[in-house]
């Protein structure tokens, strides 16, 4: 959980939580973005810090890194925005594919990061591992119905769907 409390909001959390709430869409992706970018190197420090521990890792190496996989990509993709308007064309007439490619490459990442993480030696277990996993859903489910029962008992007499005309698609 203190892990967890360090890092930022995905940005389609934000979108997501500020649309429902009639907030200003634009704003809150900009600070979601920036909180984002901030993160990649706030957390660390957040994290050895609420955890009482010393790293002993070369600071430079870190943040040559993190440049590399984070803000280079930033910078290059917003270069890109501005100097090469065919590209932008190309981007938008094949929009769902590119959507669907992004997917794709986000599973392989998340999949890769997870086989390279329990390729090299652990110390846990596999039962163990699964365990947390189970432990964890068990959580958050009981979480989730508590929020139910809760918000049932609270807005008893209160309708809670959107009207019709209000909704957006």
């Amino acid at each position: 959980m203190v892990i967890t409390s360090c890092l930022p909001m995905s940005i389609n959390m934000v979108h997501v939580l500020t649309d429902a709430s009639g907030g200003d869409d634009p704003l809150a992706v900009i600070n979601a973005a920036a909180g984002n970018m901030i993160g990649v190197f706030l957390s660390p420090v957040l994290i050895l810090g609420y955890v009482d521990m010393t790293g002993d890792t070369q600071v430079t190496d870190v943040f040559y890194k993190s440049t590399l996989k984070v803000l280079l990509p930033v910078v290059v993709g917003q270069i890109v925005q501005k100097t090469m308007p065919k590209f932008i064309a190309l981007f938008n007439k094949y929009k769902e594919y590119v959507k669907k490619a992004q997917e794709y490459a986000l599973v392989f990442i998340v999949y890769t990061v997870f086989c390279k993480t329990f390729s090299k030696d652990a110390v846990s277990l596999f039962g163990e591992i699964f365990l947390m996993i189970a432990f964890v859903f068990l959580f958050l489910i009981s979480v989730m119905t508590a929020a139910w029962f809760t918000m049932r008992l609270l807005f008893r007499d209160c309708c809670l769907e959107i009207p019709v005309n209000q909704r957006r698609l």
